[in-house]
């Protein structure tokens, strides 16, 4: 699977979109650039929550592994979503070009450093790492099979993800969410939530006995996405998925005019909720204009 990303991340492709090799070499030939930003934290997060899934391909018994591939600093919190990425069991690879932060991309790769980690001055320099990196790729993935892990059945999916997320009482700055868990009790949940538009995300992890949270501090009058994760020992459930706007700030009301001399005017106005200041401005009304 391919996922591009500047300020907002766009999925090329899933990973159960491509079955043959040619397929795979066609895509790329006819893959379009994207420039911009460099948000790697909001990559990060969209892997996670948009191909790492099973709708998109993933398989529930197979070993995850990412491979970042960027040409400068994060400017969000890359280390934060990588960490949350690892705490799952997916192992990352950080491959930097150019003028990538080497320190930032030590910080988000995966033990041990000297295996996944890879710095290059230029892009077409990239060419001498793909054999090296299909090899420590292969071994690596050889090594993690063998290891033993809890027994969870492949067709155990639904048993892992909670369901029902309803989101209620939303004001301008907080939001409560809901939902039902699943039949098997996850570890951990994981709220991951952020502006539909735009902006780094921001999450929470809850004991699994919990199913109920109140978001806040959020900003007003903005449309969020929020993602409800199960985290279990050795996996990860399908996400829980809701969008919900806050509330518009509240405005004053009923502007009144009193007590008018030569060089002064009384305002008042029914109190806005929440208000803890007001701005005032005036000027002199045009030529031609009502006084």
């Amino acid at each position: 699977g391919l996922s591009q990303y500047s300020s907002d991340p766009r999925t090329e492709w899933e990973l159960s979109t491509y079955s043959t090799r040619d397929q795979m070499l066609e895509a790329m030939r006819n893959l379009r650039y994207k420039g911009g930003n460099t948000f790697t934290g909001l990559a990060l997060t969209h892997v996670l929550e948009q191909n790492l899934k099973a709708e998109a391909g993933a398989r529930l018994e197979a070993e995850k592994l990412v491979i970042l591939l960027t040409d400068g600093k994060s400017q969000d919190d890359a280390n934060l979503a990588a960490q949350t990425l690892k705490h799952l069991g997916i192992e990352i690879f950080a491959i930097g070009v150019k003028n990538a932060d080497e320190a930032e991309l030590r910080q988000v790769a995966s033990e041990p450093l000297e295996l996944t980690v890879y710095n290059v001055l230029d892009f077409p320099l990239l060419s001498s790492l793909v054999g090296k990196l299909t090899r420590v790729l292969c071994t690596r993935i050889k090594e993690k099979s063998n290891k033993e892990t809890a027994d969870i059945p492949v067709n155990m999916g639904p048993q892992l993800s909670p369901s029902d997320l309803k989101i209620s009482a939303v004001t301008s700055k907080s939001m409560h969410l809901t939902w039902s868990p699943p039949l098997r009790p996850p570890k951990k949940y994981r709220i991951v939530y952020h502006p539909s538009k735009g902006g780094a995300p921001r999450e929470v992890v809850l004991d699994g006995a919990v199913s109920s949270f109140q978001l806040s501090n959020l900003t007003s009058h903005t449309e969020y996405l929020v993602s409800v994760f199960p985290v279990y020992d050795t996996a990860v459930g399908d996400a829980l998925r809701g969008v919900t706007s806050t509330l518009p700030l509240s405005s004053p009301r009923s502007l009144r005019v009193s007590e008018l001399s030569h060089n002064s005017i009384r305002l008042s106005w029914k109190a806005a909720q929440g208000a803890t200041q007001y701005l005032v401005l005036c000027s002199a009304a045009p030529d031609g204009a009502e006084d």
